[in-house]
């Protein structure tokens, strides 16, 4: 694949760019706590959150309206060095890793990290050829309450366990060929796209 099929922000060869994935279902002030974590800690230039207009392991009835959860992300996710972009809508791919062999020619431009929670971090294992994305980009997993054991303990962890990198050289993770991943601490938030969702429920 030469050239990608849609317009993408520009990005230079000595940009760090961290890749934030999910379903924003919706955004909340955790999604944004993670995001200035990965902008400090990684020294990013950018993060771009990835909304994905259905996670294949979620149930369609439990999702929100593409367009609505991409405006809420949009006015949550101010931050200057935040965007907020539809690439998989628009290229039709359904799966993480579908979507980054599709990005392959834009991940060649730059230096680019995955960022996730560890909350995902415990269930990679389920994704969809979930192997190819530590492979293809570092991984940088930040804690959630009540999934540090689970993440860290998971097959993912277990798999990928000789290409940890130490916290203290989190810094230095869009520098590194992957597979490589480190778990970062930060101050825990109980915020839930699944709380809100049921509290909206309720009312």
């Amino acid at each position: 694949m030469s050239a990608l099929p849609l317009p993408f922000p520009l990005v230079y060869p000595s940009m760090r760019i961290g890749l934030f994935g999910g379903s924003f279902n919706p955004a909340h002030a955790g999604h944004l706590a993670v995001s200035l974590a990965a902008l400090k800690e990684l020294d990013l230039h950018q993060l771009w959150w990835m909304v994905s207009p259905q996670n294949p392991l979620k149930d369609p009835a439990d999702t929100d309206d593409f367009e609505k959860r991409v405006a809420r992300a949009k006015a949550l996710a101010l931050h200057p060095r935040l965007r907020v972009l539809e690439i998989e809508k628009r290229l039709g791919t359904g799966n993480t890793a579908a979507t980054l062999r599709a990005l392959s020619p834009l991940l060649n431009r730059a230096r680019f990290v995955w960022v996730m929670g560890a909350d995902s971090f415990a269930t990679l294992h389920h994704w969809h050829y979930w192997l190819e994305i530590p492979f293809t980009l570092p991984l940088a997993v930040f804690d959630r309450p009540g999934y540090t054991i689970a993440a860290l303990t998971s097959p993912a962890a277990q798999r990928l366990g000789r290409y940890r990198v130490s916290s203290n050289l989190c810094a230095t993770l869009p520098d590194r060929r992957a597979p490589a991943w480190s778990f970062l601490s930060m101050r825990r938030r109980m915020d839930s796209s699944t709380a809100i969702r049921r509290t909206t429920a309720a009312k």
